[in-house]
């Protein structure tokens, strides 16, 4: 079982990539959605799939944490997905916007505006996987703002 854990909380090993893991797993998120048929399913399935990977990485980011002796260890990434997921809902299937939600996201996470700050302090995985969500919403948030101002 914590062999499990683990390949979750690395996003299949991603998070053994020796330079910046956290920022290749974004990336292979967005490809992913991109180039799949994510990007093109009815918004509740992506929800119910953010919302999945949350809920199974709280406790995959706790368990990276002990075995790792470390908190938020960078080799776990699985925060890294839920957070770019978020801020790819709604997006139409332009490679702009999906560039711009990557890099949104990746500055976001690295900045931690309020309160996404604040809630690395959550106990365990909770803290973990929070941040990154939170700064996902304030990527939605930036982007959808941008479509409704010049997309209409």
């Amino acid at each position: 079982m914590k062999k499990i854990g683990i390949m979750i909380a690395t996003f299949f090993g991603t998070g053994y990539l020796p330079v910046a893991p956290g920022t290749w797993a974004s990336l292979l998120t967005a490809l992913i959605v991109f180039f799949t048929p994510l990007s093109t399913l009815p918004f509740v399935f992506l929800a119910l799939i953010t919302a999945a990977v949350y809920a199974i990485g709280i406790p995959a980011a706790g368990l990276s944490e002990k075995h790792y002796q470390k908190k938020d260890p960078r080799q776990c990434v699985i925060d890294e997905v839920a957070g770019q997921l978020v801020s790819l809902w709604f997006l139409p299937r332009q490679a702009g916007f999906y560039i711009a939600a990557f890099f949104l996201f990746r500055i976001l996470d690295i900045i931690k505006p309020f309160p996404v700050n604040k809630s690395e302090a959550l106990p365990r995985g909770i803290g973990i996987m929070t941040d990154d969500v939170l700064a996902g919403f304030y990527v939605l948030a930036v982007l959808q703002g941008i479509r409704y101002l010049f997309f209409k």
